[in-house]
């Protein structure tokens, strides 16, 4: 199974706020563990996940600047929190508030990333998909997948900048706003 024969479907699986998706990967983003509730929620098993990259659940949807912000942030050896739109082996969406942090070994060394799922309010999902809408715009004038990610990143680092926030503390500012807990 290849993420490009999934076909999205506009029809959202919904998880438990008392259950968590749980997801290690190595360095590359290839997946190493997977929880119950990640191949539930995602409609796979873990024998179709495991050795496959994590973006093998990434939605369409998903402005690649979040990722390359996920990725720049984690490798530099911190955590982050994220709303990321998912996409399960029939090409339903899923929302997610992901916490991924980076996991060393006792020399300090980065040895692969875990993350933690929870299911964001609706609230959250209905402010941040207008900006991810936004982003996704800007992806898609450029011609190509590289400039449309830069100019998308730049995006978001202006749009930060002018409420004078990191992007994590728009996250959390998002999540106080909408009343959820963690």
């Amino acid at each position: 199974m290849t993420l490009h024969s999934i076909t999205p479907v506009n029809e959202e699986i919904l998880f438990g706020q008392d259950e968590i998706i749980v997801s290690k990967t190595d360095l590359q983003g290839r997946l190493t563990y997977v929880n119950d509730v990640f191949c539930r929620v995602a409609e796979m098993s873990t024998q179709d996940v495991i050795d496959q990259p994590q973006s093998i659940i990434r939605h369409p949807d998903m402005p690649r600047a979040i990722f390359k912000l996920l990725w720049d942030t984690i490798q530099a050896g911190e955590e982050i929190f994220a709303y990321v739109k998912n996409m399960s082996k029939s090409g339903k969406f899923y929302w997610v508030f992901a916490h991924v942090t980076p996991s060393f070994d006792e020399q300090g060394k980065i040895i692969g990333y875990h993350s933690n799922r929870r299911s964001p309010d609706k609230g959250e999902i209905t402010a941040i998909s207008s900006i991810y809408r936004s982003l996704i715009t800007e992806e898609n004038r450029h011609p190509n997948s590289k400039t449309g990610m830069a100019a998308s990143f730049t995006f978001l680092q202006d749009m930060l900048e002018e409420k004078g926030q990191t992007y994590s503390e728009f996250v959390w500012a998002l999540r106080s706003e909408n009343n959820a807990d963690f």
